[in-house]
């Protein structure tokens, strides 16, 4: 395979996977050795094994990292201080991406950027939704309540009054009815503290953001 077939076959996928290039007797090991020879020479961006971007110039959209996040590890959902950013909730720029995952905690670092992945049972993997990023490109992303209660989950002290009000929520963005909601399907004694937490927070919320 000819380098700007590879563009022609991907140029509209943000990223790609080997597998979608395995068709029509390509021969798997040489194609390997291609794609490793292309992300050596900067024409490609290794993302993990078997997940690739077009470098620029030949990219014709750059990635969302959101949509990197779920394709780096397929059934997960953004979350945490990502989603609550991007749903401003939060006033800080996130550096590294944050997801939940049925798999095993994970780390990756990419040209993309970073990308960390917290596990979480079945059935506390609820409350997102398939969100546009623009330029046709989606991602699953959790809703602000259920961000703010995977961070507070996986925080060691996410339940304490000071932690929380260290956020700097706004609470605007947030449904308090669909917290206690949400803290309640988890069946978390932690969150049903944090909950409670947050409508004292939410109360004061006008002294709280004078100071």
């Amino acid at each position: 395979m000819k380098f700007s077939e590879l563009v022609h076959l991907v140029a509209d996928e943000p990223v790609f996977e080997t597998g979608m290039l395995l068709v029509g007797g390509v021969d798997a090991v040489n194609l390997r050795r291609q794609l490793s020879r292309w992300t050596r020479n900067g024409r490609l961006l290794q993302l993990r094994r078997g997940l690739y971007a077009l470098a620029p110039p030949w990219q014709k959209c750059r990635p969302h990292p959101f949509l990197v996040a779920n394709r780096l590890a397929p059934g997960s959902y953004v979350s945490g201080h990502s989603a609550l950013a991007h749903w401003q909730v939060i006033p800080e720029f996130v550096a590294e991406v944050t997801s939940c995952a049925g798999g095993r905690p994970r780390l990756y670092h990419t040209p993309l950027g970073r990308f960390g992945f917290r596990h979480l049972k079945p059935g506390r993997r609820f409350g997102y939704q398939r969100v546009a990023l623009g330029d046709n490109q989606h991602a699953f992303l959790a809703e602000p309540e259920k961000a703010l209660l995977d961070l507070v989950y996986f925080a060691p002290d996410g339940d304490n009054p000071a932690y929380l009000k260290e956020l700097r929520l706004s609470f605007d963005a947030l449904s308090l009815d669909r917290l206690e909601a949400f803290a309640q399907l988890s069946q978390s004694p932690k969150l049903v503290r944090a909950t409670t937490q947050l409508h004292k927070l939410a109360t004061n919320a006008p002294a709280y953001e004078a100071l």
